[in-house]
């Protein structure tokens, strides 16, 4: 039988002896926590027709740390062959899940009228009109750079290794939607492959070595003056960057993530940021970068933006600025 107490947040009950989970109006870092240990303890349950009804009818909100609590439910629930079903999913959810691809791979029964063109609410970073137009504009005069510098790059990338000019890699990025990102290949051809034997320098989800072995000689230059990451215009172009936001992760360090540090998926991932102006060579604790991630979030602006854009050119033209 189904403990029926009722949570602070999320009161449980049942149909036809299916758990169900009310799920409240606002799901973000901590509402997630609790939904997250909520699930948890359902899963240790009998549950006798093996599946878990999420009731989203109260839901207009929610964030990347939502998002996060309900992959990470849906993983936990598919190793103990339990379904997770969500029910009467409202408006500006269905939009946030369906821009991050969510719908592809949740099971929802059913949900609200609701228009593909609706934008969900989001942080204002994302929203902002004109910050995707200076996006677009700054896009289109770096990929010019690009393409005036291209001819050059291939040629010391293709006479110091073996391999591909172009180096692409799945990164995440708004509330953990994937994308492919692209660079100047920095690295020997087989890096991925080789990374398992390079010492983790930095500590928490995200892998950093100053004296990475698997980088080249060219892409040690490519890295040290930030000409390996000019591709990423293209990123921006296409809307799955923006010229300013956070650091790129890559889909194993989100899967390590907890769930509170998923709220540095809040806004998109940036070329330049906090954490590329504040010594991205000395940061080591993946601590340290989310809370330049929620400075960034906090503080942003236009104006700041262009601060940190003025901060990146700066850097890049003195002779300490660091890799990524």
């Amino acid at each position: 039988m189904i403990d029926e107490t009722p949570e602070i947040l999320f009161p449980l009950s049942s149909i036809q002896d299916d758990p169900v989970v009310e799920i409240p109006e606002r799901l973000t870092v901590l509402e997630a926590m609790i939904f997250k240990q909520t699930v948890g303890k359902l899963l240790q349950q009998n549950i006798p027709h093996h599946q878990i009804l999420l009731d989203f009818s109260r839901t207009r909100f929610i964030d990347s740390s939502g998002v996060g609590a309900l992959i990470v439910n849906l993983k936990s629930a598919q190793a103990n062959n339990i379904e997770l079903i969500l029910d009467s999913v409202q408006p500006p959810v269905m939009a946030t899940l369906s821009m991050t691809g969510l719908t592809d791979v949740l099971n929802i029964r059913s949900s609200a009228k609701w228009s593909r063109k609706e934008s969900p609410e989001t942080h204002p970073s994302v929203r902002s009109t004109t910050k995707r137009l200076i996006d677009i504009v700054g896009a289109i005069v770096g990929l010019m750079i690009t393409g005036v510098i291209f001819i050059p790059i291939a040629i010391f990338i293709k006479s110091d290794s073996k391999g591909a000019i172009l180096f692409d890699q799945t990164r995440c990025g708004w509330m953990g939607r994937k994308f492919q990102i692209w660079k100047f290949r920095s690295m020997y051809a087989n890096a991925e492959s080789m990374k398992k034997q390079v010492e983790n320098q930095a500590s928490g989800a995200f892998f950093k070595n100053d004296n990475d072995p698997r980088v080249t000689s060219v892409g040690s230059f490519l890295r040290r003056t930030s000409l390996d990451e000019f591709p990423q215009f293209w990123n921006v172009l296409r809307g799955d960057m923006s010229l300013v936001g956070t650091r790129p992760p890559t889909p194993e360090e989100v899967e390590a993530y907890r769930i509170p540090e998923w709220q540095r998926l809040d806004v998109k991932p940036g070329m330049t940021g906090e954490w590329q102006v504040n010594g991205r060579s000395q940061v080591r604790n993946f601590e340290d970068v989310i809370k330049l991630d929620l400075k960034y979030q906090r503080n942003w602006s236009l104006k700041y933006d262009l601060q940190l854009i003025f901060k990146t050119v700066m850097i890049v033209f003195s002779k300490n600025n660091g890799a990524v």
